[in-house]
């Protein structure tokens, strides 16, 4: 037995020794191989041959983008904005920290006062416009407010037009800021030095643009203003501003569009900018847009992203409306004074529309507020608009521009259409603003329950439509069809009245409708190739007016 135990720790112990030797092996002929590249590494190349490289000496290779860089540049500068917290307002705490806002975004957004002036229209038209940028241009607040009370800082752009000191920039970029401060090119970067004060001369939330003013002891650089009107599609431009903190950075691109409304509600109706892909990104806001004369065509406000950077879409206000309004913000009352006519109407609509009510330029009024000027001039809901002192009208922006540029208390002459037939109209122009404010909300709260259920619908074959008769019980004065039911893909559904579910169809090709019975007659008269336009209104909300829809039955 304890041979045979033997002979096993002696068989274990040899083949352990065996291992071991081949390990100890391995390693000697890996360090033998690693010292011949090692050898092979430190051996001396003949480099006689070799041509030591030398700097040349420094070419001028200037383009009109260089001359353009060096020409404008002192004249853009960089805005930083400090917002202080309602805790520290109101308590005295001095809370200290950094949130850099992105462009296109007011430094207090999130504030519940600013609900207060809503319901006057200029706080209504920039929050939408906000909140279309935060939903579709990836432009809302990084983070906010801090829960704690902090400062909150944002970085823009502007661009000096007056040598005494007038600067350009986007008003969200100062918007309910408790500091401004400016800085030039050529002041000292070092330290915690901010910039230069600067105070708030006016601001137009419309157009997002505002005047700011630093003092100054001797004449400033300016930029030259340039007509926007002369840009177009395919011009080379520049962008100049402070992205990211990086102050005085230069882009280059084209124009890529011209007269583009990114926001289609009434937010939008002034501001209808330059697109170009010249990189803007945060903190480019407020800085000049240039043509290749080095004139500024339009200030950089808006870009398309989903990431909160570039994307190659971008837009500018442009240069004209910048001039109009600013040239108002300096004036006495610092304001800019719009008119209107007290109407409401549908921007567009679609051709078959304009051909079944016979007109093929111009605006159709959807309300007419009581008691203002083109109430007091005769002109009725469902009148066309087509011409304004005899130039016609091409549609409802053309129209806004011409009337808002208009001074208060001035007459206009109005051209229009009523059952075919052609009026004029002479309609004073008033104040927008108080006008806004004269007519406050306006709306009709109406509370009943137009949920019955549907009547046999003759329509539904041929539109792919499903009515119903106004239940017992509904508004005095409303007559028509209920739209229960749109089919998708239908004509009906292609004609837009899938966005009117719950509406009331109220005339058809200018027919007046007051139950299903006479819309199924109307609609078993349409033909294929028929242009067929329905007139529907909200119920609950008959203040706003009835809209347009319709197509070319196939």
């Amino acid at each position: 037995m304890k041979s045979l135990l033997g002979r096993l720790r002696y068989r274990r112990l040899a083949s352990t020794f065996t291992i071991l030797a081949t390990l100890s092996a391995g390693i000697i002929i890996g360090s033998i191989a690693a010292h011949g590249v090692r050898g092979q590494e430190s051996s001396k190349v003949d480099t006689s041959d070799a041509t030591p490289l030398k700097v040349p000496a420094p070419r001028d290779l200037s383009t009109d983008f260089t001359r353009i860089a060096k020409e404008v540049e002192p004249a853009v500068v960089n805005i930083n904005t400090i917002t202080l917290p309602k805790e520290r307002q109101q308590q005295g705490r001095k809370l200290h920290g950094r949130n850099m806002a992105p462009q296109q975004q007011s430094p207090d957004d999130g504030d519940d006062d600013d609900q207060d002036d809503q319901s006057q229209g200029q706080g209504q038209d920039q929050n939408n416009l906000q909140d279309f940028f935060n939903r579709f241009f990836g432009m809302g607040p990084q983070g906010g407010q801090d829960d704690a009370g902090q400062e909150r800082e944002s970085l823009g752009s502007g661009f000096i037009v007056d040598p005494r000191g007038y600067i350009i920039t986007n008003n969200h970029v100062v918007d309910k800021a408790d500091k401004i401060f400016v800085k030039l090119p050529g002041d000292p970067d070092a330290g915690n030095l901010q910039g230069r004060p600067a105070t708030v001369v006016g601001v137009d939330k419309d157009t997002d643009i505002a005047v700011i003013k630093i003092q100054t002891d001797h004449a400033l650089p300016t930029v030259k203003l340039g007509n926007s009107d002369g840009a177009q599609v395919g011009d080379w431009v520049i962008a100049i501003g402070s992205p990211f903190t990086l102050s005085q950075t230069v882009t280059a691109g084209i124009v890529s569009a011209k007269n583009r409304t990114i926001d289609q509600s009434q937010a939008g109706q002034f501001q209808h900018f330059i697109q170009t892909d010249a990189a803007i990104n945060p903190g480019n806001s407020g800085g000049p847009l240039l043509n290749m004369a080095g004139e500024v065509i339009g200030m950089n406000t808006a870009i398309f992203t989903q990431s909160g950077t570039y994307a190659g879409i971008g837009f500018a206000m442009p240069a004209n409306v910048i001039v109009s309004v600013y040239n108002q913000l300096i004036s006495p009352e610092h304001k800019v004074v719009r008119g209107s006519i007290g109407i409401t109407f549908q921007p567009s609509v679609s051709p078959a529309v304009a051909r079944v009510y016979g007109f093929k330029n111009g605006v159709r009024i959807g309300t007419v507020q009581p008691g203002f000027p083109a109430d007091k001039a005769g002109l009725k809901p469902g009148d066309i608009i087509t011409t304004i002192d005899g130039r016609a009208i091409k549609d409802g922006n053309d129209l806004v521009d011409d009337i808002s540029a208009r001074k208060p208390g001035t007459t206009v002459s109005i051209g229009y259409l009523r059952d075919g037939k052609s009026l004029t109209a002479t309609v004073s122009i008033g104040d927008r603003a108080k006008m806004i404010a004269a007519a406050g909300k306006g709306a009709d709260d109406d509370d009943d329950d137009n949920s019955a259920p549907s009547a046999p619908d003759a329509a539904q074959a041929k539109l792919g439509l499903q009515v119903s008769d106004i239940p017992q019980g509904a508004p005095a004065g409303i007559h028509g069809v209920v739209i229960e039911n749109v089919k998708p893909g239908s004509f009906a559904d292609e004609a837009g009245l899938g966005d009117f579910q719950g509406f009331v169809i109220v005339a058809v090709n200018r027919q007046p409708i007051h139950n299903v019975g006479e819309f199924g007659r109307i609609v078993a008269g349409l033909k294929s190739g028929s242009d067929v336009a329905f007139e529907v209104i909200d119920p609950q909300h008959r203040s706003l007016g009835s809209h347009l829809v319709g197509g070319t039955l196939p």
